[in-house]
């Protein structure tokens, strides 16, 4: 059984973004020519996250507002306490980033039936940054059979 795996980059801004990256492993699925099988999408930092849902503007925003519900920026944190730790110097205090990304998922499975994504009607895989604007990469494989 073939393991292919591949890199995405993801350029985020200011805040917490949030992006359908279903298209990107769409294509890589189908660039793979693989039939049957599964796909892992594995968020590479600790301040990201991934979770499947409906990519849906107003649904998206609502999100936000809940996960900063969750874990204000304003609260005190123990992390952000950077002269009590070895940080670099534009360490940002982001504990709540931290919380937020805990709070979701760090990966994904995705079954591939037929050659496609085994997605529900309304089902797409979000990225989630919680701490941009960064260069963000996420990582994707397929494993299956021709």
């Amino acid at each position: 059984m073939p393991i292919i795996h591949k890199i995405i980059e993801v350029e985020t801004s200011e805040g917490i973004s949030i992006f359908n990256i279903t298209p990107q492993i769409d294509e890589f699925l189908q660039d793979t020519g693989i039939k049957n099988g599964q796909v892992l999408v594995f968020s590479r930092h600790t301040t990201t996250a991934l979770a499947i849902n409906e990519n849906e503007e107003r649904l998206l925003e609502d999100v936000k507002v809940y996960l900063r519900k969750l874990a204000p920026e304003t609260d005190k944190y123990l992390h952000n306490d950077l002269h009590l730790r070895v940080v670099p110097e534009d360490e940002p205090m982001n504990a709540h980033s931290h919380l937020m990304s805990m709070t979701l998922s760090t990966s994904e499975v995705v079954p591939i039936v037929e050659g496609k994504l085994a997605l529900g009607t309304w089902q797409s895989v979000l990225f989630f940054d919680l701490d941009g604007p960064r260069k963000r990469t996420v990582f994707l494989q397929i494993s299956g059979e021709y």
